[in-house]
Parts: structure tokens; C-alpha cells; sequence
């Protein structure tokens, strides 16, 4: 693995980021093809839920808690999984974790096609979101490995951001074809069907996983990503940009439905969904040589200012563009954040830091959907959109007040217990 290590970076080090140098990673593909297979479920797999248990109940209101609970145990179990890939490897995390997931979704279709009580559900839903594989946060971890000390690294990260947006406009579209045209169950049966394939697959590739407990020779100590100020400081922003995709996604449909266009709301989450996408490649592309704390804080400047302007909104093209504007600055501002993981946290722990951050991310969703649902119900037309404007305003001052915490340890210093202990040094 070193000397793969060493290859990639010396190969990159002075050759300007890119696409196509990326992709030519020694390795690359063993991870990246079964790793979109296994990521793919992630964003099929709450509407599958809402789709099914709407059904089989007649209640949207019975499908979206079943739906919220299996969100919510995903995100406060995640880090935990994250966590035990850093300690024990990733497959031997992947392995039972797929094996739970897609026992725990064959059971919740069964209890939901039965009539079961709304516990009954519940029950299920629990491990159905606390077993969800975190492939993405995994091949994050594997590019780490990879391109070690590489200017690809924000290259990889705008590359996963892509994929991410991308797997999330894709997914949906497919569990909406598979419960509609095929049968209000195929959706979540592909979804298990899929994490179980896809699961599989990525855990077999174990020459291009993050060695158990090492950096590179060198043996790190376990410490939660938690310890790491500069993580806290990240999870919050996440929130924020959490708070933009719930809002967004609750207020374009009430507006829509309130100027008798409902049709259109795919159409403005799919600009806003572009927007964050052509970003997300634009910043990939670029050799920044802007400190990542500078862009982060400039970026999500930007982000609270344009969301913000999103209440104001009373047409649906001034709302397009605004929608568009808004997700060009959704990706920048996360792909900055998961580039700072990579120099803030030891390797030992960076696959939890990567989850904490997407947990963060579906935590400020599920509270922004539930708000935004409450302020559109009670207040005026469009009111959910403040709770993206509430939610990056009040992460930017976290982000401003407490920026300095964003700046890597100093060199020969590893961070461990929260305390840095410098390394030994051979004295004559």
C-alpha cells in the first residue's frame, strides 16, 4: 500500500488536477464502480419507504414518520459505523452491516404489506436506518489512501460531491418508476437488493481499503473524530446545508402547489440539483491555491446570502434562478469541508469524521423538512423557505466565530485523547 501511495503522489504532485488524472489512479475503478452500486440505494431508500407505507396505510402522514425514523437512526448510528471502520477495517464493518440492512428492509416491506401496526413499523424502521452502509464516507476514506499528500484531493472530493448530487437525483427517479409502474414494494426490495450486491462487492475490494489503525507505516491511536475541534466546527456548517436541501425540498412543492403548477417542482429542485452539480465539477477542475479555510468561509458566505434571498421569491423564474444560484454554492462550501477532514483528523479517524459530516447533512435535512412543513401549514406561502435562511445564517456566525479551529495541527504533531503529542525525535 506505501508504495502505491508514493506512486500517486508523485505522479500528481506537480501535475495540475484533474479529471482524467484522477480516474487514472492505480486502483481507482476496483472501488469507484461497486462503490456507485452500493451508494445507490442510499437515496432510493426513503422514498421507497414513504411510497410503500403510503399504500398500504392511506396516510402520508404514517409513511413520512416511518420514513423520518429510519433518516434519524442512520444519522446518530453512522458515526458509530464510521468509527468501528477506522478501528477494524472496512469490510469487516461492510459485511454484517449489509447482511442487517437488507434483512431489516426485506422485514419492513413484509410487516408493511401485511397491515402491520404503525409500532410494527417503527420497530423496523430502527435498524433498517442504523444498518445503512457508509459507502460514501468509505471511498472517501480510500481516496485518502490513494492520494495521499496529492493535489487531487480536493479534485476527489469535488468528484464525490458530484456523485453524491448525482446518485440523488438518479435514485429517487428510480424508486418513483420501480413503485409506480412495477409493484408499491419493488423499490424498497431493489433498494436491499442493491445495497446487498453492491455492499458485497465494495467490501471484497480489500486492497485498495484504509489499513486498520495505520497511517501509511505508522501506527495511529484510536480517538473519536469528535475530539477534533475543527470537526465540531464542520458538523455545524453541515447542519446548515442540511437545513437548505429540507427547506428547498418542502417549500418548492408547497409553492408550486400554491400557483397551481405542482408539475413544476421537479423541474425547479432539478435546476437547483444542476446548479449544485456544474459547481461541484467547476471546483474539481480549478487548482485553487486559496487556503480551504479562506474558500470555506468565502463559500458559505455565499451560501447564506443567496439563501436567504429565497423567501422573496414570487415568481417561479425569479425562483429558478435564485434556486440555481443557491445550489452553485452548496457544493463548493462541501467539498471544501470534506477536503479539511483530510488535514484536521488523523487517518485513524477519518472515515467517522466523514460520516459525522453526511450525518450532519441528513440530521439538518430531517429538522428543515419538519420545520419548513410547519411554517408552511401555519404561516403564509413560501414561509419554509427562512428555514434555509435561519440555518446557514446561524452556521456562518458558528463558522466565523470559531474559523481558527479550521487550521491543521502543526506538522509532527498527531492529535490523540484531544491533546497533541509530538512525535520523538532521535537526539545525538
Amino acid at each position: 500500500m506505501a508504495s502505491t501511495v508514493t506512486t500517486s503522489k508523485d505522479s500528481t504532485a506537480t501535475s495540475r488536477p484533474g479529471y482524467g488524472r484522477l480516474l487514472r489512479t492505480r486502483g481507482a475503478w476496483t472501488f469507484l464502480l461497486p462503490g456507485f452500486a452500493a451508494r445507490q440505494p442510499f437515496a432510493m431508500l426513503t422514498l421507497s419507504i414513504v411510497l410503500l407505507v403510503q399504500h398500504t396505510t392511506g396516510s402520508y402522514g404514517a409513511a413520512g414518520a416511518v420514513a423520518a425514523v429510519t433518516g434519524v437512526s442512520m444519522a446518530l448510528f453512522a458515526p458509530y459505523s464510521g468509527r468501528l471502520a477506522d478501528r477494524h477495517g472496512q469490510r469487516a464493518v461492510l459485511v454484517p452491516g449489509v447482511l442487517v440492512h437488507t434483512a431489516a428492509g426485506l422485514a419492513l416491506t413484509a410487516l408493511a404489506l401485511t397491515d402491520a401496526p404503525l409500532w410494527a413499523l417503527f420497530a423496523a424502521a430502527v435498524p433498517t436506518g442504523a444498518s445503512v452502509p457508509q459507502v460514501g464516507p468509505m471511498v472517501r476514506a480510500r481516496w485518502g489512501v490513494r492520494l495521499k499528500g496529492s493535489p487531487l484531493l480536493t479534485t476527489a472530493a469535488a468528484f464525490e460531491s458530484v456523485t453524491d448530487e448525482f446518485t440523488f437525483v438518479v435514485g429517487p427517479l428510480l424508486a418513483t418508476a420501480l413503485c409506480t409502474a412495477v409493484d408499491p414494494a419493488a423499490g424498497l426490495l431493489t433498494e436491499a437488493a442493491l445495497t446487498l450486491v453492491g455492499g458485497l462487492l465494495f467490501a471484497a475490494q480489500k486492497g485498495t481499503q484504509p489499513e486498520a489503525g495505520r497511517d501509511g507505516h505508522a501506527r495511529v491511536e484510536h480517538v473519536s473524530a469528535l475530539r477534533v475541534p475543527g470537526v465540531r466546527v464542520l458538523i455545524v456548517t453541515f447542519l446548515g446545508i442540511g437545513s437548505v436541501f429540507g427547506g428547498m425540498q418542502v417549500s418548492l412543492a408547497a409553492f408550486t402547489e400554491s400557483i397551481g403548477e405542482p408539475g413544476l417542482n421537479g423541474v425547479l429542485y432539478g435546476v437547483f440539483a444542476a446548479g449544485n452539480m456544474l459547481s461541484g465539477i467547476a471546483c474539481g477542475a480549478i487548482a485553487w491555491k486559496t487556503a480551504p479555510q479562506r474558500r470555506l468561509v468565502i463559500g458559505y458566505t455565499a451560501l447564506a446570502l443567496t439563501a436567504s434571498a429565497l423567501w422573496t421569491a414570487h415568481s417561479a423564474l425569479l425562483l429558478a434562478g435564485l434556486g440555481l444560484l443557491v445550489g452553485m454554492c452548496i457544493a463548493p462550501a462541501l467539498i471544501t469541508g470534506y477536503t479539511l477532514v483530510e488535514n484536521l483528523v488523523p487517518a485513524g479517524a477519518r472515515t467517522e469524521a466523514f460520516t459525522w459530516l453526511t450525518g450532519a447533512v441528513a440530521l439538518g435535512q430531517a429538522a428543515a423538512v419538519t420545520v419548513a412543513g410547519q411554517l408552511e401549514d401555519r404561516l403564509w406561502g413560501g414561509a419554509g423557505f427562512l428555514v434555509p435562511m435561519a440555518g446557514t445564517v446561524l452556521a456562518l456566525a458558528t463558522l466565523l466565530a470559531l474559523r481558527s479551529r479550521l487550521a491543521a495541527p502543526p506538522r509532527g504533531r498527531t492529535v490523540a485523547r484531544g491533546v497533541g503529542h509530538r512525535e520523538s525525535v532521535a537526539v545525538d
